[in-house]
């Protein structure tokens, strides 16, 4: 009888240890994303990490993925759909493949000034109701990320349109962008952004659109002759997670990782246009590729051919979310 009742404690204890064991196990995040540790939103995971462990007391484990050493460019979104991954930093241009096309909306060409026009989108009403819409795809969105404005690059000077007629020029999967690409006469390529390097390399495309910092970072100043100082478009982040994830954490602990989020946004914007900056000091003292600044008379030449795409694409992104967007940043079509 003793022998039994010895047998039972010692497997309750063991049980017990098991039991707490498991509990104690951390909560894993994997997070991945497409570019280099030493970009805005290579910083911003870092520092997502660093917080969200340490404001967690260990309970979650962040393991941060650059590069797209996970998943491909277009892979990733599918991933997290289906659990494999749980958070991602895309840019908003694949939530028009997913079927939410309104986040499109910053695809459009000249349609921010400047960061401050931009914040009164993606911190404001428009920004909380673009989130709302990925709810139905298994997604919460978290937070926007500044990448920063972009620039095209060629192996020839462009300065306005008519230079760009003919360059197949590399987009992300964007209806918007592909439509801005034709605009100026060029042939748009959709291709993967792990793979932009050796294709600009070999020639499968002749240039493309970046913010310096991804430009830089890439190496594509090595393989690029000229990139030209448009700022015609922005490249935004939104951080995301699996949302069945997301509704099964612990409330203590959501609460801790959204006010790690907040603080990490505010690190990843708060650097993003002198990562830009100290990107595009760096392509001009590489020597390997010539910075344009275009004149006034040439910009204006650029923005009147860009700017038809957004009518173009009006009933695509939606009319009430475009007049949103044309409010908050002060936009006159």
């Amino acid at each position: 009888m003793k022998l039994r009742l010895s047998v039972a404690l010692a497997t309750s204890a063991l049980l017990a240890f098991a039991g707490l064991a498991i509990a104690q196990q951390p909560t894993i995040i994997k997070f991945s994303h497409v570019v280099a540790v030493d970009t805005p939103k290579g910083k911003g995971a870092e520092y997502f990490k660093k917080l969200a462990e340490e404001r967690t007391k260990g309970r979650v484990k962040v393991e941060v993925y650059p590069n797209s050493q996970l998943f491909k460019d277009g892979e990733e979104m599918e991933a997290l759909q289906l659990g494999s991954v749980q958070m991602l930093a895309p840019s908003v241009a694949k939530f028009g493949p997913l079927g939410v096309r309104e986040f499109e909306v910053f695809d459009l060409p000249y349609i921010f000034d400047s960061f401050e026009e931009l914040h009164k989108v993606t911190e404001g009403p428009v920004g909380k109701t673009l989130f709302k819409k990925l709810e139905s795809k298994g997604v919460t969105g978290l937070a926007f990320w500044d990448n920063g404005f972009k620039d095209f690059s060629a192996n020839k000077p462009i300065k306005v349109p008519a230079d760009y007629k003919g360059l197949k020029l590399r987009i992300q999967s964007s209806k918007v962008l592909g439509d801005e690409i034709k605009a100026l006469g060029a042939i748009p390529q959709v291709m993967a952004f792990s793979e932009v390097y050796q294709a600009l390399q070999t020639g499968v495309v002749d240039g493309t659109e970046n913010p310096p910092s991804n430009f830089y970072t890439q190496k594509m100043h090595e393989v690029q002759k000229y990139l030209a100082l448009t700022d015609h478009g922005v490249i935004e982040y939104a951080v995301i997670v699996n949302k069945k994830f997301w509704d099964g954490l612990p409330a203590d602990i959501r609460t801790a990782l959204e006010g790690a989020m907040k603080d990490a946004t505010k690190y990843a914007n708060d650097i993003a246009k002198k990562e830009n900056d100290d990107a595009l000091e760096a392509v001009r003292k590489s020597g390997k590729t010539q910075i344009i600044t275009l004149t006034a008379d040439e910009k204006a030449q650029m923005k009147k051919a860009l700017v038809s795409v957004h009518k173009e694409n009006e009933s695509r992104v939606g009319k009430e979310i475009l007049a949103e967007v044309y409010k908050d940043t002060g936009f006159k079509p």
